[in-house]
């Protein structure tokens, strides 16, 4: 991914409450920092030979390339790295008088700290920074030592504050629709202004983040499973042939307990009676929050999938919400109030109000997994339809369409509720279908609609956000679905729990659809009655198996796509990522 410039969030409201967020490391409390800093720019020992470390910095930065840098090859920054130095005629700016500064200082405790922000402390060599400043310090004035080390924090540095604002790899690499290249910045001018003379670089590189609410709080989680790795039990629990329903005998009743206790399931004064070995009391409680926060159906007893999860080591956790943090900061930053945000593993809508707060939450229905995946993206949703047609799109026509009309040719069409149409929309045929409209059929010529009404795929409404994906949000004539823990049934459109209540809300701006209107309009209404939002609404169709919810607890889903084995599979690589 071309890091060239840094995105810069406005302070939007969007989507999912998940955390506050925790500060960049510490200046005062930072290992390296206290060890170095005893000098900061004011501070001279022996002057530092300028002249003779800014033709190698020069070098460096013309090379692209650092033999000193965990990643070497920096050629993604290579031209912004020229930017920053040569106005400077390549002079350090980082060390003053031989020593560094306190903004150096400031900038090495906050890539120390970078797994607090769900980053890999390797890409801006957080090991390294120790024994670099004290070469610095050992080799005062040292020509080589001062251009290896500027040149090294300068990278460090861009790739830290490019990583933690707009992520580290390009959603488009994964064929997201999600455009990080509208909310570039001149990142060498960022550091001149914002960073190289700034009292209070913490401040400065906490405003790079991403302000939304639900990013600051899954980052403050982050923080909680970083400290469980040194206490979670590492022992695996003992293996089932059939699910342990309460008041059964278990031998890994001690260890569920002291899980659920550390991850806030139980109470930590809860009675438990261990001693007996049976699974019972407070602990089934404990075990059914679990499942909820597990995407696993609440029924108390200890399963395949509960035990997996319960197994399922810290790290994972750290994983999950590393990669959660990673997709928060591709978002627009372009979204205006009121975004309806889907997270797909999690299977829940819910759109949010300008404080943040949510106004509105519902389960959905998503695209299978195995064959018609639901797209990441953002669009803007500019209208809703009461009573519509469901234009049937032609990969369907063909894989489940023509070979049932081909079984039925007499019966097929009423059965379905379904017309066969021309490209102007005039109905060839809404009963038997002969051998040669099935031939246009399947040659693309003719199209296929199903009716308005209580059959209709979509339902009874549909909220469009026009994209290349052909994907949106409907109503569904099977709301049994909605009761399921997993719910990933669709063609990749999203069916919603709660349609009338959702456009009501989104034309709440127009007096005359209260919700008994919208009602009555998906109920009776003239068919395929299209109403124009008066401001179109910011969607987000995100990825996320780790959120935290506007309850405040962390919940963890299965990464039902494969989406976060992929961003892992590319981000273990290290950088330049694509």
């Amino acid at each position: 991914m071309l890091r060239g410039r840094v995105f810069v969030f406005p302070n939007v409201l969007f989507l999912f409450c998940w955390l506050f967020a925790v500060g960049c490391g510490s200046e005062a409390t930072s290992g390296t920092v206290a060890a170095g800093a005893a000098q900061d720019s004011s501070a001279a020992a022996v002057p530092v030979d300028t002249a003779g470390a800014a033709p190698l910095i020069q070098a460096i930065a013309a090379s692209g390339r650092l033999a000193d840098l965990h990643a070497p090859d920096f050629s993604d920054y290579q031209k912004l790295v020229v930017e920053l130095y040569q106005p400077g005629n390549y002079a350090p700016v980082w060390v003053r008088g031989g020593q560094p500064t306190s903004q150096a200082l400031a900038v090495i405790a906050a890539l120390e700290g970078s797994l607090q922000k769900g980053l890999n402390p390797d890409d801006y060599d957080a090991s390294l920074w120790a024994g670099r400043l004290a070469a610095l310090k050992a080799g005062s004035g040292d020509a080589n030592t001062t251009a290896k080390f500027d040149a090294a924090l300068t990278v460090a540095a861009m790739r830290y504050v490019s990583d933690l604002h707009i992520g580290r790899v390009n959603p488009k690499h994964f064929q997201f629709g999600i455009d990080v290249e509208q909310k570039k910045y001149d990142l060498p001018q960022f550091f001149l202004t914002e960073i190289l003379n700034s009292g209070d670089v913490a401040k400065a590189l906490k405003e790079v983040e991403p302000q939304y609410y639900f990013y600051q709080r899954a980052e403050a989680a982050l923080q909680n499973y970083l400290k469980l790795v040194a206490v979670y039990p590492t022992d695996t629990l003992p293996e089932v042939a059939k699910s342990v329903a309460p008041g059964d005998a278990y031998a890994g009743v001690a260890s569920i307990e002291k899980r659920l206790q550390l991850l806030g399931d139980l109470p930590a004064n809860a009675a438990v009676d261990t001693a007996s070995g049976i699974y019972g009391g407070a602990l089934v409680n404990g075990v059914k929050r679990f499942q909820v926060r597990h995407g696993i159906a609440p029924d108390g007893k200890l399963g395949k999938d509960t035990l997996a999860q319960l197994n399922a080591p810290i790290s994972k956790r750290i994983m999950q919400l590393s990669d959660s943090l990673e997709r928060w900061r591709w978002l627009p930053s372009n979204f205006a109030p009121l975004p309806v945000a889907v997270n797909i593993p999690g299977f829940k809508l819910r759109v949010f109000n300008p404080d943040h707060s949510v106004a509105l939450t519902m389960n959905v229905v998503v695209g299978r997994a195995l064959r018609t995946q639901t797209p990441v993206f953002a669009d803007l949703m500019k209208y809703i339809v009461f009573r519509p047609y469901w234009n049937i799109p032609p990969s369907i026509v063909r894989s489940e369409v023509a070979p049932g009309i081909a079984k039925d040719p007499g019966g097929y069409l009423a059965r379905k509720d379904f017309e066969i149409t021309d490209s102007t929309g005039k109905v060839i045929t809404g009963g038997a279908v002969s051998a040669e409209v099935l031939a246009q059929l399947r040659a693309g010529r003719l199209m296929i609609r199903q009716r308005p009404g209580p059959k209709n795929a979509l339902g009874l409404v549909k909220f469009i956000f026009p994209n290349t994906n052909n994907v949106y949000l409907h109503s569904t004539p099977s709301p049994e679905l909605f009761d399921r823990s997993r719910r990933d049934f669709s063609h990749g459109c999203v069916r919603v729990q709660k349609p009338a209540e959702l456009a009501a809300f989104l034309l709440k701006d127009q007096p005359k659809w209260t919700l008994d209107a919208v009602k009555a309009a998906m109920q009776s209404g003239p068919d395929n009655q299209q109403v124009n939002l008066t401001t179109p609404v910011p969607v987000i169709l995100i990825y996320m198996t780790a959120v935290v919810d506007e309850d405040g607890q962390v919940y963890f889903y299965d990464d039902i796509y494969g989406h976060d084995q992929s961003l892992n599979a590319v981000l273990v690589k290290g950088p330049p990522y694509p």
